[in-house]
């Protein structure tokens, strides 16, 4: 139900236009993060994996605050971010930030429901479809700040 996508975001001034250009730079993610796991999972990841050895270095921060601080500041040259949290910080601070066009890794996030349960699974659907239309997915996405409206898409059932 929510498209969602991890990026890197520099500061404005970079020299550093794709992913290809964080070879020898020191990027760093949120600890325990989506971005860290799609930068150092083992497992399906050979291209992520390979991207991130050429980074000088990767580094973990608690917070994305400080990560963000940290770019400011010229202390990292980029940040792996969800694109929620980046948004929000372009938003804010579109003279500081930007974020490369390409993204390291897309995911979507789904409702599960216990199989054969395909009355609650429609219900569900049903109410999502009203609130798309009616506006009042939008409305509520809205009050999200971490979150970039044009990636919350309502991808229906499949």
């Amino acid at each position: 139900y929510v498209d969602n996508s991890i990026v890197f975001v520099v500061r404005q001034d970079s020299d550093i236009q794709t992913k290809e250009d964080l070879a020898g730079k020191i990027v760093i993610t949120q600890a325990g993060s989506s971005a860290l796991a799609a930068l150092t999972n083992t497992e399906d990841n050979d291209e992520n994996l390979a991207l991130a050895a050429t980074f000088a270095s990767l580094e973990q921060t608690p917070d994305y605050n400080s990560a963000f601080m940290s770019l400011e500041t010229g202390a990292v040259d980029a940040i792996a971010v969800d694109i929620g949290v980046a948004q929000y910080q372009l938003t804010n601070h579109s003279d500081k930030f930007r974020k490369l066009e390409e993204p390291l890794s897309t995911e979507q996030y789904a409702i599960a429901f216990k199989l054969g349960n395909e009355e609650l699974r429609d219900q569900v659907q049903a109410t999502l479809d009203e609130m798309v239309a009616d506006g009042t997915f939008d409305a509520i996405a809205a009050n999200y700040a971490d979150y970039n409206l044009d990636q919350m898409v309502c991808l229906g059932k499949e």
